[in-house]
């Protein structure tokens, strides 16, 4: 692959989970940082999930890194 990896981490869904996208394919649905770096790692990308959050090559669409699910209101 040439050029810049571009992961896009989309923003939570209503049911919870984030949509995972490298290079326009779509990876799965990740509810965690650990589902994210696991998808990153199949798809050749090995990152170790402590690091995920911190990486300036994944887009975090609509929240960032400790938002996973529809948020709980009091």
């Amino acid at each position: 692959m040439s050029g810049p990896i571009r992961v896009i981490v989309h923003p939570p869904s209503p049911t919870g989970g984030r949509r995972v996208r490298v290079d326009g394919e779509i990876l799965g649905l990740a509810h965690n940082l650990v589902d994210l770096a696991e998808f990153l790692r199949r798809a050749g990308l090995e990152i170790d999930a402590a690091d995920v959050a911190s990486v300036p090559w994944i887009d975090w669409r609509g929240a960032g890194p400790n938002h996973w699910g529809p948020e709980t209101t009091s």
